[in-house]
């Protein structure tokens, strides 16, 4: 299959172009903006493979989603503002781009005729849970400007299979952590200040529950969605890897042997979701089952980003992390 996929020299994205030049016989156009978190030094080693090309254009830009995304089978949607820090401070790019860009996606893939659309989303449209497990019918309740931007663009790609018979598929994912994840986020940032010997932030009493799940593992999944999801459902993706940040912090600050001096205690962030979790028995059903222990994951990424400082130092000096 010839797969357009969107924001791929992000983490997530690149992760998963990057599974399936190795899993497969399919060929890849990587369509990025190249924002402050998509990197080329991210995909450099892909785009030397024959199968896979690389466009640099925006998903609102339906002019230019249209010249690139001519001749595919199939498309993975990735691309997305995703910060929820950043969606409180300037919530616009985040409606624009999650929102308005998912409408000239599932638009142009409409016009092209597409075989399948895949759209990758996020636990976070259901909000927060005190007990249980969200299912894919349960009510979408999302409590920041980010996760109302994602339920806003599940809707849309799903109102396009009523609409117009476009082939949508939808994945709702907890948190994924694993190599080339922009150093903002939560297992990156406090690896790399813990590397440097710096100090890390811990929102409120750090009681916050998130279920993790290395990306490898959630494309897998996603892949096979894609693949064999039937039209116009949604499938969440977790690993029941249901941590507090703060036992998570402990994990790190031993992997990099560094001791609880380095938390610093800041302010809650306003609105914080206490805890996330998914039912994942849809997606079980169509063969998928975790690879990795969560463990040895999170050892193998804190190994990667001391391994790869060359591709991390240059982002967090470009930003100001």
């Amino acid at each position: 299959m010839k797969l357009f996929v969107t924001g791929a020299a992000g983490f997530i994205g690149s992760n998963y172009v990057r599974w399936l030049l190795a899993n497969s016989d399919d060929t890849v156009t990587i369509y990025d903006k190249l924002t402050y978190a998509g990197n080329m030094e991210s995909i450099n080693d892909l785009i030397d493979d024959k199968r896979c090309t690389f466009v640099q254009g925006d998903i609102c830009d339906a002019d230019a989603v249209l010249a690139a995304m001519k001749g595919h089978e199939g498309v993975v949607h990735f691309a997305a503002e995703s910060h929820v820090d950043r969606s409180i401070v300037d919530p616009y790019a985040f409606v624009r781009t999650n929102a308005y860009g998912t409408n000239v996606m599932c638009d142009v893939a409409r016009q092209v005729e597409v075989q399948r659309f895949l759209h990758i989303s996020t636990d976070e449209v259901y909000g927060s849970i005190d007990e249980g497990s969200f299912a894919e019918t349960d009510i979408l309740c999302p409590r920041s400007p980010y996760s109302a931007s994602k339920a806003s663009s599940d809707l849309i790609a799903l109102s396009y299979v009523t609409t117009h018979g476009l082939p949508v598929v939808v994945t709702r994912c907890s948190n994924n952590f694993g190599p080339y994840q922009f150093p903002e986020k939560l297992i990156p940032l406090f690896t790399t200040n813990l590397l440097d010997g710096k100090k890390v932030p811990l929102y409120g009493d750090g009681g916050n529950v998130r279920d993790w799940i290395h990306v490898e593992d959630h494309n897998i999944a996603a892949h096979l969605v894609l693949q064999k999801g039937e039209v116009g459902q949604v499938y969440n993706i977790g690993a029941h890897n249901e941590i507090t940040n703060r036992d998570i912090t402990y994990r790190l600050l031993e992997l990099c042997g560094r001791d609880e001096s380095s938390i610093t205690p800041v302010a809650d962030r306003l609105g914080h979701d206490r805890r996330y979790s998914v039912y994942i028995d849809k997606v079980s059903a169509l063969g998928w089952k975790l690879s990795r222990t969560f463990e040895d994951s999170l050892a193998e990424t804190v190994e990667w980003y001391r391994n790869n400082r060359a591709w991390w130092e240059p982002l967090k000096a470009r930003t100001g992390l």
